[in-house]
């Protein structure tokens, strides 16, 4: 009788370990993934409450990080208890209970947001919504690596590496939702597969609790050899921890806000810098890092003096350029702080409390960034703070502390030297504004010079990139007077051209409106203010005004949504009525200001607007009323989407006269939208005529303009129909039509830069 070949205990161990590896990192990958892709899935959905504002992912984020916090200090929590079995349970009856509020909605209660308070609301809105399976999902991975410790795994000693398996997930996560998911699925079927995705994920977990429950138990002295007999981290690491996270999540959020409305407000920005931010924490836990932690610190300088010289040089030069180097220099920043992090991880045993310090840090740079920040200051201030701060994250040294005083000293006098100046009047002011790139620069490649061959301090590394960032604010890259308006719905600039000539209303590089102030010359311009930039008489939307007024014969009743610098007031004549809807109190108030423009004063001094969302406010006008509705809210901006849906255009049907047609200014340099408009027009039996002409008059502040109007018959748009400047368009035959579920806005882009036009 032949006998068994027999099994070596040797063989299965190895077998449980592969097992443990596989379930394991499979679980940690899955809750990544989820953990991310719930973030613009859910922020989409709430994108409508408030104008599709690009402050509500700054919100999302705060809310994010914070309930990260909540999740790793749960995590934290059930470690401390000596039972295996006791956290299993607990956690999987968490998971359970959070499946039962799925799938993803608003809660009832919470359709209409407040007059003011927006953030503090979003924050309750996202809170009662989604946090308790966000709140679990969170916990999932700072859980599952003390579970992987404590199965006896040989990785065990060291299981970071499934941190950088945790953040693959996050980041492809993160990448796959604008390019695969939205384009291709609605709204309602990525909440399908995410729900069922969460399903996947208990039974995964539950399966990493088995595991963890069958794994033969590890004996003090096992844990102690595990660990090297390693000291509990003291506070001072600790606070060193929290810093080195809550400097690059700050930057994070201002880098965001920066690039998308101090450089370029174009859609999906969010995007790029949160999928290098994730990368890195990828990159810096790995055994074997790809890109060495002595290369970070050493181009740290460098990046920092790049976003110096970026900043002072402003954006409209280069845009892919400055686009790309703000990211790039962002990506080394984040690289540094993190691979501190990395460096001084401590011990397996205190993994869980290295991740609570670690969330408790994104929380504190989030709220900072996404909280504190636009509340305190009137442009986006917290960039160049950070920015500073981040010099304060590279590690000491007994070389840091004797290298490069005296440099540093002739530096910071020339610097302080050169803000004094700004005091000054005559010649200095004028030189010093005009070599202030060179400025800048200069004090940029001094403090790399420091910071690199002389091994400057880092504490007087900070002083001076704070010294130069302040030159930046001093003399500002726009040409002109700049003062800055900042809300909750970003930051604008209201810029008085040399000599005062014109005021100009811009968001980043965008220009939402302008008035003449003066002739050529230099006489102050009287009378009622001519409607130039995007509104001029000649140019589609004038146009379209003249020939549906032409066509009623009589005065018209107008809805603007959309107030900007106040310009279509003055497109309005005697006897008419135009309303007015506006989501920002803050353009409202700098429309109304005769220092800023005089549009309203002049033409509408009367003007009450509808404050709020157009999509909820305006729902509410009556129906068959106006002759005209003008839809302006898509300059070069992140779009309200929800504003040009399907939808959205049946409730401006259900609002217009008999005879009444609806105009959308879809003017944008990212995005090519003309096409979305015509076709939930098709979709709503409207018929859409499109103008786009280069105006050739961009020196006059009167520029090229790109309008749809849609109405149900040629004859309602009077002349238009037979203008050979307007160009009847019929739906794009397989092109998907947006709705309140669907859109496309990759597509979109893809579609403008197919195009050539920017």
């Amino acid at each position: 009788m032949t006998s068994m070949p027999s099994v070596s205990a040797s063989e299965v161990s190895g077998k449980r370990n592969a097992r443990v590896l596989v379930v394991y990192t499979a679980a940690i990958f899955t809750s990544a993934l989820l953990l991310f892709s719930v973030q613009p899935l859910f922020t989409k959905m709430v994108l409508p409450r408030l104008g599709g504002s690009p402050a509500v992912w700054s919100v999302a984020m705060v809310f994010f990080q914070s309930l990260l916090l909540g999740g790793y200090a749960y995590a934290h929590y059930l470690m401390t208890l000596k039972s295996r079995v006791i956290p299993v349970v607990i956690h999987l009856c968490l998971l359970v209970a959070a499946l039962l509020t799925l799938p993803l909605s608003i809660s009832e209660g919470w359709g209409t947001p407040p007059a003011s308070g927006y953030a503090i609301w979003l924050l309750g809105l996202f809170a009662v919504s989604i946090g308790l399976p966000f709140f679990a999902l969170a916990a999932n991975n700072p859980m599952l690596q003390a579970w992987f410790v404590r199965t006896g795994h040989p990785d065990g000693p060291d299981p970071y590496f499934l941190y950088a398996s945790s953040n693959i997930g996050s980041f492809l996560a993160l990448l796959s939702y604008p390019v695969l998911l939205e384009p291709i699925f609605t709204l309602h079927t990525q909440n399908v597969m995410w729900t069922v995705g969460y399903g996947v994920l208990i039974l995964l977990i539950a399966l990493c609790g088995v595991l963890l429950v069958r794994s033969p138990a590890m004996t003090p002295a096992a844990v102690e050899a595990s660990d090297g007999d390693a000291p509990a981290p003291s506070w001072a690491i600790r606070a060193r921890w929290i810093f080195l996270a809550a400097v690059p999540s700050g930057l994070l959020i201002a880098v965001t806000a920066h690039i998308s409305t101090d450089v370029a407000a174009a859609p999906l920005l969010w995007v790029l810098p949160l999928s290098l931010y994730l990368l890195t924490w990828v990159l810096v836990f790995q055994s074997r890092p790809l890109l060495p932690h002595a290369w970070m610190l050493g181009l740290q300088p460098l990046a920092i003096a790049g976003v110096m010289v970026l900043l002072a040089v402003g954006g409209e030069q280069n845009l892919l350029l400055t686009l790309g180097g703000h990211q790039l220099c962002f990506f080394i920043i984040a690289m540094a702080c993190h691979g501190e992090l990395a460096r001084t991880r401590p011990a397996a045993r205190y993994l869980t409390g290295f991740y609570v310090a670690l969330s408790f840090g994104g929380m504190v740079g989030g709220l900072f960034a996404g909280l504190v920040a636009p509340f305190t200051f009137s442009w986006i201030a917290e960039y160049p703070i950070l920015l500073a701060l981040a010099a304060l994250c590279r590690p000491a040294s007994t070389r840091e502390a004797r290298g490069g005083s005296g440099l540093w000293a002739i530096a910071m006098v020339v610097a302080v030297g050169l803000i004094a100046a700004s005091y000054w009047t005559g010649h200095t002011v004028e030189m010093l504004e005009t070599n202030r790139v060179w400025l800048v620069a200069g004090v940029a490649v001094v403090a790399v010079l420091l910071a690199v061959p002389f091994g400057i301090g880092r504490w007087k590394l900070a002083a001076l990139v704070a010294v130069g960032l302040m030159l930046i604010r001093v003399y500002p890259a726009d040409e002109g007077r700049v003062e800055t308006v900042r809300s909750f719905f970003g930051v604008h600039k209201i810029v008085v051209t040399p000599g005062g000539q014109y005021h100009v209303l811009m968001h980043g590089t965008t220009i939402h409106g302008a008035e003449k102030f003066q002739n050529d010359d230099g006489t102050p311009v009287t009378g009622r203010p001519e409607t130039i930039s995007y509104y001029h008489k000649d140019g589609g939307i004038g146009r379209a005004i003249t020939a549906i007024r032409a066509r009623k014969g009589a005065p018209l009743r107008v809805a603007v949504i959309g107030l900007g610098a106040g310009t279509l007031a003055c497109q309005s004549m005697p006897g008419e009525t135009w309303k007015f809807f506006e989501i920002d109190q803050s353009m409202v108030d700098t429309a109304r200001d005769p220092k800023y423009f005089t549009f309203v004063s002049s033409c509408q001094p009367d003007m009450q607007p509808v404050l709020g969302d157009a999509r909820l406010t305006f729902a509410r006008e009556l129906d068959g009323v106006y002759d005209l509705i003008i839809v302006d809210a898509y300059s070069s901006d992140a779009i309200p989407i929800h504003l040009a849906t399907e939808e959205a255009m049946a409730i401006y049907k259900s609002k217009l006269a008999e005879h009444g047609a609806v105009l959308m200014h879809v003017s944008n340099r990212h995005l090519e939208l003309a096409s979305v408009v015509v076709g939930i027009a098709d979709e709503n039996d409207l018929k859409s005529w499109v103008y786009n002409e280069d105006s050739g008059r961009d020196g006059e502040y009167i520029f090229t303009t790109e309008v749809v109007l849609s109405a149900r018959e040629a004859a309602d748009v009077g002349h238009v129909a037979a203008d050979d400047k307007w160009t009847l368009t019929k739906a794009t035959e397989g092109q998907r039509v947006w709705t309140d579920d669907y859109s496309n806005v990759l597509g979109a882009v893809w579609r403008r830069l197919r195009n050539g036009d920017h």
